[in-house]
């Protein structure tokens, strides 16, 4: 099963939600080009804020090491600069000293991942699922999760400790 090459992110704000998504066959190129979209969406969401993610990677085959590198970087790094630490994370000694802040104020209050690898998903949600972040194989399962779960963000605090942008 091909699918075709998607590199999107988009921002809706009645519901304080981003949804990114890279599928298809995909090379470095491309991979830059949704994590600009990721950006151009994160921008869109105002100062002291917050936002739940869906990360769709239903489809998603990097075309080589390269794209490989580049893609593993892009969430994790993208999220701890709005004070999020992605669970599977902790697979990665590398990872240990990654630093949150909080860009412009900004809180991601919960976290939804698509693939199509079970195993490895299963494994993921087995080890580091959590109220307010789960891993599916599933894509219209992921987004009716994240869609309808709801944060209270009067116990979301941005953390003092946190370097602010």
């Amino acid at each position: 099963m091909e699918l075709n090459q998607i590199t999107r992110t988009d921002w809706y704000p009645s519901q304080k939600l981003i949804i990114t998504q890279l599928s298809g066959n995909v090379d470095s190129a491309a991979i830059n080009g949704w994590e600009q979209s990721l950006h151009k969406s994160l921008n869109l969401v105002e100062d002291q804020g917050t936002f739940k993610i869906l990360v769709n990677l239903f489809g998603f085959k990097a075309m080589d090491f390269a794209a490989h590198k580049k893609f593993r970087t892009v969430i994790p790094e993208t999220l701890a600069s709005y004070g999020w630490r992605t669970g599977y994370l902790n697979l990665f000694e590398e990872a240990a000293d990654l630093k949150l802040t909080n860009k412009r104020g900004i809180q991601c209050v919960a976290a939804a991942h698509v693939h199509q690898d079970a195993t490895k998903i299963q494994k993921y949600e087995i080890l580091f699922g959590k109220e307010d972040e789960h891993f599916f194989t599933n894509p219209e399962v992921t987004e009716n999760w994240i869609k309808n779960y709801y944060a209270d963000t009067s116990r979301v605090k941005v953390n003092a400790e946190l370097i602010s942008e």
